[in-house]
């Protein structure tokens, strides 16, 4: 069994750009989501032709139908959680060295959670999530294999940002509620701006 690979980029090692479309109901977030080619900090290369297999496999996935979620904040192995899921992988391409992804932000409670982030002027990284091999005298990866990406925060943000919003939200008053609305946000625009109003009320005490 190939080993759990994660690497993680900061917002600006990533250059995360965000963009809407369908009259700003629908919100992307698109950059660098692995790089190839370079020892990272964890030790590790990925050569270019690994990355670039990987994100090939990737684009299959969502050309035939798949769907490749991703979550907020990477848990400690490779399966998708669905109770954490908060975008999906709209798009995956090469541009140099790097594999570069388009995320779409989903209605979900967490993807709620990281529109109302990004509507605040939080700026997140990414963080991708695969297995491989790892020679341990070169640290060259191969048979790598990109299972998703996850949205986090900053690697020096201490004790994952996104995560403490979540369990925040749960503790605070009416958060349970908060979450529960933020399943119902389809369709409901006085709902939707509520639980942003929320949430970004509750981005603004974490930072006091």
């Amino acid at each position: 069994m190939k080993p759990l690979l994660v690497e993680t980029l900061s917002y600006d090692q990533a250059r995360m750009v965000t963009e809407s479309a369908n009259d700003g109901k629908d919100l992307y977030m698109k950059g660098i989501c692995i790089q190839g080619g370079i020892e990272n900090g964890n030790n590790r290369v990925y050569p270019v032709s690994e990355i670039s297999r990987a994100v090939r496999s990737v684009t299959e996935q969502i050309k035939g139908g798949y769907s490749v979620l991703g979550e907020v904040d990477h848990p400690t192995n490779l399966r998708i959680n669905l109770d954490r899921v908060s975008h999906m992988i709209s798009e995956m391409w090469m541009d140099g060295p790097n594999g570069f992804g388009k995320l779409k932000i989903l209605p979900t409670p967490m993807g709620q959670i990281v529109r109302s982030m990004l509507d605040a002027g939080v700026k997140l990284g990414v963080s991708s999530r695969g297995d491989g091999n790892v020679d341990e005298s070169t640290g060259q990866v191969s048979d790598f294999n990109i299972v998703t990406v996850d949205i986090v925060a900053q690697p020096s943000a201490p004790n994952a940002y996104p995560k403490a919003i979540y369990e925040s939200l749960l503790n605070m008053r009416y958060g349970h509620r908060t979450l529960e609305m933020a399943s119902e946000l389809n369709e409901d625009k006085r709902v939707q701006k509520h639980v942003t109003e929320a949430v970004k009320r509750l981005i603004n005490e974490l930072k006091i």
